[in-house]
């Protein structure tokens, strides 16, 4: 793992409790992500990896607990206006439009920075058509930076699914986040696959200075790759720390890697 700058915290989980009529999805979980850092969320199945993303990102509300970032908790926020705090996503189930191309795909990822109204829009005027022409530039970097150019003009439908996952990362890099929340990036990838997208995440994380957040099961990807790694159980946190740390602690080895590690 190259040596890389590592800021301050800037986002903090604080004692975070979630629950779904009597059931406990997340029970006094608390962990902090520093700048520019690749920080794992693991566990089994079940355990509360994609409800605590769901908490970071606004989809749920916690009943205890806040989440802060940059020194703002926010409380009772709705996803959009998290991700014009700078939090942007990728889901575990792709949520892309099959039917448009890759370009306008990544495009709709762009909605948060277009300051021209639906007005300007339709009637693609002047200030709308130059500000479209630049958001365009921004989407053709991110298709370069991808390596999906030759796919720019296909529906997303047609894709192999790694290359659809790449459309989705693509998407959320639009929103020019400075915190990416990746849920199970790499799911249902072959190794090229996830090797292409391992390389993907820490160009992100190196070159835009992005921070990342996220949750995987490939547990060889998450020690190559993760700088501190926090680990859930039944709701509940079990571990967290170094990789090297997380891989040898006795908790950890019993709830998800099986004893036989």
């Amino acid at each position: 793992m190259p040596s890389k700058r590592i800021g301050d915290v800037i986002l903090e989980v604080k004692n975070i409790s979630l629950s779904f009529g009597g059931v406990k999805a997340l029970t006094d979980i608390s962990f902090d992500v520093r700048e520019h850092e690749v920080r794992a969320i693991i566990g089994p199945n079940g355990a509360g990896k994609s409800s605590m993303l769901n908490c970071i990102n606004g989809v749920y509300q916690p009943q205890q607990g806040a989440v802060t970032l940059r020194g703002k908790t926010y409380r009772g926020m709705s996803p959009r206006q998290v991700a014009e705090m700078g939090v942007a996503r990728t889901f575990q189930n792709l949520a892309l439009f099959k039917g448009m191309s890759v370009l306008d795909n990544i495009m709709t990822g762009r909605n948060l920075r277009m300051k021209r109204g639906l007005f300007w829009q339709a009637l693609h005027l002047g200030p709308a058509r130059r500000e479209e022409t630049e958001q365009r530039e921004v989407v053709e970097r991110i298709i370069d930076f991808l390596e999906i150019q030759a796919w720019r003009k296909t529906p997303v439908g047609r894709l192999p699914y790694g290359l659809q996952k790449r459309v989705d990362l693509g998407r959320a890099l639009a929103m020019e986040p400075s915190l990416l929340l990746l849920d199970e990036p790499m799911a249902g990838m072959n190794v090229e696959e996830k090797q292409d997208m391992c390389r993907f995440i820490l160009d992100v994380n190196d070159e835009f200075g992005t921070t990342i957040v996220l949750i995987e099961h490939d547990m060889g990807v998450v020690m190559d790759i993760s700088d501190r790694v926090v680990v859930l159980d039944y709701g509940k946190k079990i571990g967290d720390g170094a990789p090297d740390d997380v891989r040898r602690n006795e908790d950890v080895i019993r709830a998800y890697l099986g004893a036989g590690h």
